[in-house]
């Protein structure tokens, strides 16, 4: 199994990070390769994607879903993966978003890949995406959010 763990700081509450995360259907407007995720219930997704040239679909659960907090998933077909997303306050207006998660690289082209640390930069070109978009969304005056965030990285494989 490779491990994955990346975050971003963005200026907006924890409140507005979480819940733009939560719209699960966005996920194309900054996940690369995401095709489409489609929510089938409370709890599960299913996931679209091409990843390493190869489109792939699969399920998921959400296992936990701690509003603000936390959500963690584990796929229940198709690509092996599990992990969880944690909402950190900076304060007031600044969230330390991290994603943790560890998938099994399929075939010899995702193998190399993750040896490569490839799954590690798609991860972090992922969060300055979300950045991006959750920082360019009006909040409830309809201002719009601050253009700066900040990208850390930890891979483990």
């Amino acid at each position: 199994m490779a491990v994955v763990e990346e975050n971003v700081v963005v200026e907006v509450p924890v409140s507005k990070a979480y819940g733009q995360w939560t719209r699960f259907e966005e996920f194309p407007r900054f996940m690369g390769g995401v095709e489409r995720v489609t929510r089938t219930d409370s709890t599960h997704l299913h996931w679209v994607a091409e990843i390493a040239g190869h489109r792939s679909e699969w399920d998921a659960e959400i296992t936990d879903q701690q509003a603000d907090r936390l959500i963690a998933w584990r796929s229940t077909s198709g690509h092996l993966n599990t992990g969880r997303v944690e909402f950190v306050p900076e304060g007031p207006e600044r969230t330390r978003v991290t994603v943790r998660f560890e998938h099994e690289p399929e075939g010899m082209t995702e193998k190399l890949g993750s040896m490569l640390g490839a799954d590690s930069r798609q991860v972090k070109a992922d969060l300055e995406r979300f950045a991006e978009v959750v920082q360019s969304t009006g909040d409830e005056t309809g201002a719009l959010g601050q253009p700066s965030a900040t990208v850390g990285t930890t891979s483990v494989n």
